[in-house]
Parts: structure tokens; C-alpha cells; sequence
């Protein structure tokens, strides 16, 4: 049964009504309240909170280029001969810090971050206003929501434009992000250190800890909960090598419940269950997803891959799966089928080949002819598992590491799904199971990043010719991105730019 409380729903129905009936969201708070009114009344904080939700929408960020950019850069595509060389850069390693791509995800998250700093400067005078207590109450929750909120958004910024995490490292100047925590007051516009940024990250996610309540934990949760915030969490200690602690979140996500029921958990082989989380962008196994309606959703993640709607014939993919990625299912994953189909293309050479149908589109988008459009589900119940297994790992742990990857296979696999891990394996055990989990979902090149790997693209039947032989070392300056040339010419910037960028 779906555990989400009354309290949770009321806070998304509200949202998600203001959302569709109105454009206004999409700007600034300041833009809809004055500044200089500040957030008065309950409503306006709730419309705030809304507006950083809608600012989550954008197709720079999960239903776009935040997910799909660092994944096409990696080794988990081939572009298409004939393809409209969407996201050509990224696939080719010539990314420039003037790229639309590299400027929006940039803008955009930090978009996110002052609509959270402008809630958070209002909402303590606001609170001393209030003497219902249940807006009382309410308003801690929403404020819970708005530093998770922002901490994500934080460590988005991190993981693209800044080096892995070294603690040797981690104190030079200029690594880490520009930090603004103000709405109102002037801040320097130059880059903290990366242990700095990161250690704004933890803090706020200890304060969404505090404020956001247990009892309202649940799946499908289209807003921040405290589940949410320890799976961010989680995936921050994976990031800063804090292995013991991203072993203790993951935990606390994996275990959680609402009263004696679990709130999350996997699918046991139903095939439905899984792909519904595609198909019908629900499940249990969601423990944030990023809310859509066919009246205001953003980005259509699947259309590089599939572009369908140029005829509704045939299909046009921009780029087609890897075949060393194809070769890494094998037989009795359930997931291969959710996420690939042989279909027939529509270009001049016939090509005939395997695509990626797991963002083919929300089945209620597609009956009013919106293709390829997915709620993106950016805190996954997977992914805490393997986070885990790899602290497990880290820590020289094998037997709960490979305990860890066999709970999840054997929730993909038909039968079997066991797995061992050791000193020697762990690491390519590993990734080879984020790669056959977290398909398209963002994490590759980042993760091929924190663990010093670079990679080689061999050709395959019909692939573009530019950068199907490239080679990438370890060091390629590209695994991070440049920040935006417009950031660090602007007036008053002191950014420094990225080494070799």
C-alpha cells in the first residue's frame, strides 16, 4: 500500500496546482513578491516553495542536460551517422566553457539556490507572525524541504564543475564552488574551496535532517523528504570518500519506515513493477522524482534517442547503446528488455539496431501525443544499494558488498543474480552494475571521474565517424566541466577558471 501521509499530499496537490495554473513560477520570487514585501503570509511560502520545485523542471537539469550531457560524453553511446549532432561537443570532447549546455546547467541550479536563499531569509520572520500552529509546524517542513532543496542543487554544482574529491587536496583555494547563501546582501562572487562547498552541502542537509519528520517518509514522494535528504547524503559521502558514513545512510534510506511498514523497496522480479517506473513514472522504489503534467513538464529526455515524433514511423536516434554496455546483460535481466528494443531506423542506410526505449515517455503524455517526456527520478532506492556496496567495498568489506549487489540483481533477474566481489573484482563488479542500473541516469562520467578512469570507443556498424575512436585518459581535463566564460567575465566576478578549460 502507498505510505505517503495526508501532510504530503496536501503540500503536492497545492504545488502542483499552482504549477498548471500558472506561468508565473518560472521566475524569480522576486518577481512575483516584491522584495521589498518580502514573504509575508503563509501562502507566500508556499508559493515559494513551489516556485523552487518548478525551477527543477527545466530541461538544464534532470529532464535534460544535467542528465543526459555527462552520460553521452562517456562510453555508454555511439552517435548515428546522420544524426542532428545534439549534444555533438559533448559526445566529440570539445566542450567549451560558451556552450548553451555548459551555461544553462550552470544558471539554472544556481537558479534553484536563490530561490531557496530567498525563502530561507524571509521565512524567520514569517515563522514569528504565524500563531497557528499547524502553519507552524507546516512552515518547519516546507523550511526542511528548502535546505534539502538547496543542497542538491550544491552538490550538482560539485559534481560537475569541480575536480573528484581529495582530502590532500581539498583545501586549495579556488576548487571548490561560489557559495551564495544570501538573498538580499552583496556576497563575493569567487570560488570557496571544494571542502568548504561540500561542508555547505552536510550542513544543510543535517538542518533539512532536523526539521523534516520521519512519519512522513514515503515512495513516489514528489517532495523532499527526509529520506530524500539521507540518500543525498549518502551519495555526498560516496562522493567525499567518507565511506562509514555513506555505509550509515544508505543504511537509514534502505530501512526506512512508516510505522511498521517499509517505505521503500524493490520489485522482486516483477517486471510490471520495474517498468512502470518507466512507463508510468511511479513505484516503489522512487524516493524522489521530479513532478510533470501534461500542462507543464519539462524536457523529453528520450528524444536523442529515439525521435520517434520526426515521422511516427521510424525511428531517428542521434545515438544508439554501446554494444560493450549490451554485452555487460545477461540472460534473465529483466532490465535489458525495459531499457532496449531492436528497432528499424528511418535513415538512408537502413540501420536496424538496438535503442533506448526506457525514455520512450509516460504513458499519459503519450496519449495526448507529448513524446518521449519522463518525470525524471533523480533519488533512486537502487542506487543506495550501490552505494553501499561500494563503501562496503572501499572498506574492504567483500562479503556486504556482493551481499548488497545480489539483493538487486535478484530483483532484476528472472532467476539467479548472485554475485561475488573480492579485493581483485570489486571495483569493475561495480561499475559494471551502475552502468547496467544507472543507464542514461547521469552518473558515468562523474563516476569515472572519482575513480581515476578514462576510457577508448571502438567504432560500431554505422557510427559517426568524429569521436568513435577517441581515447580518454584519466586526466583529460574534461571529465570537469568549464564554468560558463559569461560567470567569469561578468562585473565583480572573481571565478577562476578550471585548469586546461
Amino acid at each position: 500500500m502507498k505510505i505517503l501521509t495526508n501532510y504530503i499530499y496536501r503540500c503536492a496537490a497545492a504545488a502542483f496546482l499552482a504549477i498548471s495554473l500558472t506561468g508565473c513560477l518560472e521566475k524569480l520570487p522576486g518577481d512575483y513578491i516584491h522584495e521589498s514585501e518580502g514573504m509575508k503570509t503563509f501562502s507566500d511560502a508556499e508559493q515559494t516553495l513551489v516556485g523552487i520545485y518548478s525551477a527543477y523542471k527545466s530541461n538544464a537539469l534532470y529532464s535534460g542536460y544535467l542528465t543526459l550531457c555527462p552520460d553521452i560524453q562517456a562510453d555508454l553511446v555511439y552517435a548515428v551517422k546522420g544524426n542532428t549532432n545534439t549534444y555533438g561537443r559533448f559526445w566529440q570532447w570539445t566542450v567549451r566553457s560558451t556552450d548553451s549546455e555548459i551555461e544553462a546547467v550552470y544558471a539554472q541550479l544556481y537558479t534553484v539556490i536563490g530561490r531557496c536563499n530567498f525563502f530561507l531569509e524571509k521565512v524567520g520572520e514569517l515563522k514569528k507572525s504565524l500563531t497557528d500552529d499547524n502553519e507552524i509546524t507546516v512552515l518547519e517542513n516546507y523550511t526542511g524541504q528548502v535546505y534539502c532543496a538547496r543542497a542538491l542543487a550544491y552538490s550538482e554544482l560539485i559534481k560537475c564543475y569541480c575536480k573528484a574529491y581529495d582530502q590532500t587536496t581539498a583545501d586549495e583555494p579556488d576548487g571548490g564552488v561560489v557559495l551564495r547563501t544570501k538573498w538580499t546582501e552583496k556576497e563575493r562572487v569567487k570560488r570557496s574551496t571544494l571542502r568548504e562547498s561540500y561542508e555547505l552541502v552536510i550542513s544543510d542537509l543535517e538542518k533539512a535532517e532536523s526539521l523534516l519528520d520521519a512519519d512522513r517518509n514515503g515512495y513516489d514522494a514528489p517532495v523532499f523528504t527526509k529520506a530524500a535528504a539521507k540518500a543525498i547524503r549518502a551519495r555526498v559521502a560516496l562522493y567525499t570518500r567518507d565511506w562509514e558514513t555513506a555505509v550509515k545512510y544508505a543504511t537509514d534510506v534502505i530501512d526506512t519506515k512508516v510505522g511498521d511498514l517499509k517505505a521503500f523497496d524493490l520489485t522482486n522480479a516483477r517486471t510490471s513493477e520495474f517498468n512502470n517506473l518507466w512507463s508510468t513514472d511511479s513505484g516503489v522504489e522512487i524516493i524522489w522524482k521530479v513532478n510533470f503534467t501534461v500542462t507543464s513538464y519539462g524536457g523529453a529526455l528520450g528524444s536523442v534517442f529515439l525521435n520517434f515524433n520526426r515521422d511516427r514511423v521510424y525511428f531517428y536516434p542521434d545515438y544508439v547503446p554501446a554494444e560493450d554496455v549490451l554485452k555487460l546483460y545477461t540472460s534473465g535481466d529483466l532490465r535489458y528488455n525495459s531499457y532496449f528494443a531492436t528497432v528499424q531506423t528511418g535513415y538512408e542506410s537502413g540501420l536496424e539496431c538496438p535503442v533506448l526505449k526506457k525514455y520512450y515517455g509516460n504513458t499519459q503524455f503519450l496519449s495526448n501525443y507529448i513524446y518521449h517526456v519522463c518525470m525524471p527520478k533523480p533519488l533512486r532506492l537502487a542506487e543506495q544499494y550501490l552505494i553501499r556496496a561500494e563503501a562496503y567495498a572501499q572498506m574492504g568489506e567483500y562479503g556486504k558488498a556482493g551481499a548488497d549487489l545480489t539483493k538487486l540483481r535478484q530483483s532484476r533477474f528472472s532467476t539467479g543474480g548472485n554475485i561475488s566481489v573480492n579485493a581483485d573484482n570489486w571495483n569493475d563488479v561495480i561499475s559494471q552494475e551502475r552502468v547496467r542500473e544507472l543507464y542514461m541516469e547521469g552518473f558515468r562520467l562523474h563516476d569515472l571521474k572519482r575513480w581515476g578512469r578514462g576510457f577508448e570507443r571502438t567504432p560500431q556498424a554505422e557510427s559517426q565517424d568524429e569521436g568513435s575512436s577517441l581515447k580518454i585518459s584519466k586526466d583529460n581535463a574534461l571529465f570537469v566541466w568549464p564554468i560558463p566564460r559569461n560567470e567569469i567575465e561578468a562585473q565583480g566576478s572573481e571565478i577562476v577558471q578550471n585548469p586546461s578549460n
